[in-house]
């Protein structure tokens, strides 16, 4: 068994480019994963033998990334019990709505995390993977609370910096 705790899978290698940001996010925390390339479309055989082997694999959560006819996560979440997380990839017919819609409306019994389209929603799979390894490995936590605090001290900064700048302008 792998010491990799996430599995990616693609439904493209077009959609690197994006799942890209999963990846950065994962390797920041330190958290090993796998990437494929499957279509459920063109390699179907592929996309079944991937989800019934994940948990076999050793794998904790699963990121699907897909656009247009976006069912690869779907596929995957109906074939193993791990928990699945869509990512949907922003396209050029529809504006990545096709994607988000395939990926988030799943029939009950077949749940799907969605998040958002594209790069945006990518960083936050990765984000919400993390989270939920972070509920049995307490050194996950930790780097997850301080990456949390870490984005609301920046808001804070960014809040002191607007009131300078409005201050100059009003005086």
């Amino acid at each position: 068994m792998s010491d990799k705790r996430i599995g990616i899978v693609m439904g493209s290698d077009s959609d690197l480019s994006t799942m890209q940001e999963t990846l950065n996010v994962l390797d920041e925390f330190g958290v090993k994963y796998d990437v494929d390339v499957v279509s459920c479309h063109r390699s179907p055989l592929r996309a079944h033998k991937y989800a019934v082997n994940a948990e076999k694999k050793g794998y904790k959560v699963i990121i699907g990334g897909a656009g247009g006819a976006a069912h690869l996560a779907g596929v995957i979440a109906s074939l193993t019990p791990l928990p699945v997380i869509g990512v949907p990839m922003l396209t050029s017919d529809l504006g990545g709505l096709d994607s988000l819609y395939s990926t988030v409306q799943m029939p009950g019994g077949v749940p799907v995390a969605a998040v958002g389209i594209g790069k945006a929603g990518a960083k936050n799979a990765a984000i919400l993977a993390i989270q939920i390894l972070s509920t049995a490995d307490k050194g996950l936590r930790k780097k997850i609370l301080d990456y949390k605090k870490k984005q609301a001290d920046k808001v804070v900064q960014k809040d002191k910096t607007v009131k300078k700048i409005l201050k100059k302008l009003r005086s």
